[in-house]
Parts: C-alpha cells; sequence; structure tokens
C-alpha cells in the first residue's frame, strides 16, 4: 500500500514506516504530524486517484528531527572582467516516518 502526497510544495511516494527528508517543517522533534493532500492511493493494487487531491485521506507521521543537507557551491565568472562570485547554499530538511495511511 502506497500513497502520494504533497508536502510542503512537494509531491513524495510514501509506505507506511517509510523515512522521508522533506522541506523544513514548523515542527519540533517527536511531534505528530497529518497531511491531508493526498493525490493517490493504491491498496493492494486497487488504486483510488484523486480530482486534484482525495478527501477523506491522510498521512499520518513522527517528526524524527532537522537536518541541513550537502553544501551546494555558486560560483558565477565573467572573463577577462575581474568579475568572480562565490555562494554556498545548505538547505535545511525535516526527517518524518510516515505513520499511517488512511
Amino acid at each position: 500500500m502506497f500513497a502520494i502526497v504533497e508536502i510542503a510544495g512537494q509531491q513524495f511516494k510514501v509506505e507506511e514506516g517509510q523515512e522521508v527528508f522533506v522541506h523544513k517543517l514548523a515542527a519540533e522533534e517527536g511531534d505528530k504530524v497529518t497531511f491531508d493532500k493526498v493525490l493517490l492511493v493504491d491498496r493492494d493494487g486497487e488504486t483510488t486517484v484523486g480530482t486534484p487531491a482525495l478527501s477523506g485521506v491522510t498521512i499520518g507521521a513522527t517528526v524524527l528531527g532537522d537536518q541541513k543537507g550537502d553544501k551546494v557551491i555558486v560560483f558565477k565568472k565573467k572573463r577577462r572582467k575581474g568579475y568572480r562570485v562565490k555562494n554556498g547554499h545548505r538547505q535545511s530538511f525535516t526527517k518524518i516516518k510516515v505513520d499511517s495511511i488512511g
């Protein structure tokens, strides 16, 4: 059994017991969160598709903690002009564990 759910503007295929990294959520470690924008649910081959979301179906999850992703270097240069800019970025993520689909 799996579901496709939209979390913080991104779509994820999730199953019960799966751990997922999503964009930073405003929740503390150990909090229970629910997501109600479920786009698709598959129960043993029986697929239900929403238009655009299913009503009455929610995903329950537990927040496991916050982490930072890998550093991404952004380097800009214009040749023969002496223009060089170097920036770095690290995205913040929240790790969640899917408890229930229903």
